[in-house]
């Protein structure tokens, strides 16, 4: 069936972890006033997340990454600037360096408290965050269609992303952690495979029916369609620390959607493979980020990470050309030569450590460079 070209429209949501400047610890109770002095300046573009230590912004619906990399950069400067007033300042990371989880405080609102009593200690250890990044995908089937093919490429999104290998002030010897608190939740990892739009909503109202979930926003796989827009939305990302490398992966994920859908266009696909064999590069992303090689399963090889991705910028150079994202994309390689944050957070730690530096004034010093790289040419 000829389904009409879609969008592509693009729309980002990140999490923030807020810090108090003096201490450089979690703020677990922000001052009274604080996300309302922000919503003031921002409007409906930022609410509250899970824990009181968390804020989550997102752009508007966005014609192009360049426009949501604008928006972005507005909405990262007007967080750090309100937030600033109260003491405090925002980090884009997936973990912190060294708080503690079991010192936070979960925001009182119905969903969150139902999340808490439901999930009990394994809701209270979320003290993580996330880059979520929508593609706009107006054609219900065409949408899980690409998300069936699209789980292949979720691994090196992640790979690219990672910013959280400090839990609790130990450095875990992995470049996303986050990962590994997120899984314990239900409903989370890979998304299954589904035929059609139809088949996918049989499942969810199943749940639904016997009172598991209110509805689909509650499945928190890596990638999804939406619950409340006509998009897809890619969720396996850590926080970029970089705005820069933000904008990199959100046109990645978007070239790669157009991408899937020329081939189709072309009555070709990407081959489909197994949950199995793609969890393998999910947790050597998890693992090693872009420091080791990924399995290519077409050649049963393990190819270096920078060799993969060389092929994939090629492949999507038409894609990128067609959707005005050429220059966000062309960072990406930027990121394989300068590292990802949770590399730069580990040598900043270390050379801390270099120079007399206990391991709390170490830690202290992975958060001041947070706190600085995430505002850093907004």
């Amino acid at each position: 069936m000829t389904v009409s070209t879609p969008s592509f429209t693009i729309g980002v949501e990140e999490e923030y972890l807020l810090v108090d400047r003096d201490t450089r610890a979690l703020a677990s109770e922000p001052p009274p006033g604080v996300l309302e002095a922000i919503e003031h300046r921002i409007k409906d573009l930022v609410r509250p997340e899970f824990l009181k230590a968390q804020i989550e912004i997102g752009t508007t619906v966005c014609a192009n990454v360049g426009e949501a990399h604008a928006q972005l950069a507005h909405l990262r400067k007007t967080v750090a600037d309100v937030a600033g007033e109260f003491g405090l300042a925002p980090i884009a990371a997936s973990t912190h360096p060294f708080s503690e989880w079991t010192h936070q405080v979960h925001t009182d609102k119905q969903r969150y408290n139902e999340l808490a009593d439901a999930m009990q200690g394994v809701a209270r250890r979320l003290l993580i965050c996330g880059m979520h990044v929508h593609i706009g995908i107006d054609d219900d089937d065409l949408r899980i269609d690409l998300l069936n093919q699209a789980s292949y490429f979720l691994p090196h999104l992640l790979a690219l992303s990672t910013s959280s290998p400090f839990w609790r002030g130990d450095n875990t010897g992995l470049k996303s952690y986050r990962l590994s608190v997120f899984d314990e939740l239900p409903r989370t990892g890979l998304p299954g495979h589904f035929d059609t739009f139809t088949e996918y909503q049989r499942h969810v109202d199943i749940l639904v029916k016997v009172g598991v979930i209110p509805d689909a926003s509650m499945l928190w796989w890596d990638l999804r369609p939406s619950a409340k827009f006509p998009t897809l939305e890619m969720r396996i990302t850590d926080v970029c620390t970089r705005l820069n490398d933000a904008a990199a992966i959100a046109a990645l994920f978007q070239c790669i959607m157009r991408m899937l859908y020329r081939l189709r266009r072309s009555n070709q696909r990407w081959r489909n493979y197994a949950n199995m064999l793609i969890n393998e590069n999910r947790w050597r992303a998890q693992r090693y980020g872009i420091d080791e090689g990924m399995i290519d399963f077409g050649r049963c090889d393990m190819v270096p990470f920078h060799e993969l991705i060389a092929e994939l910028l090629d492949m999507l150079a038409e894609d990128a050309d067609a959707l005005g994202c050429t220059n966000e994309l062309a960072h990406v390689p930027t990121i394989l030569e300068t590292k990802t944050s949770a590399h730069e957070q580990c040598a900043v730690f270390e050379a801390a450590k270099g120079i007399g530096a206990s391991n709390d004034e170490a830690l202290q010093a992975v958060v001041d460079w947070l706190i600085a790289t995430t505002v850093e040419d907004l």
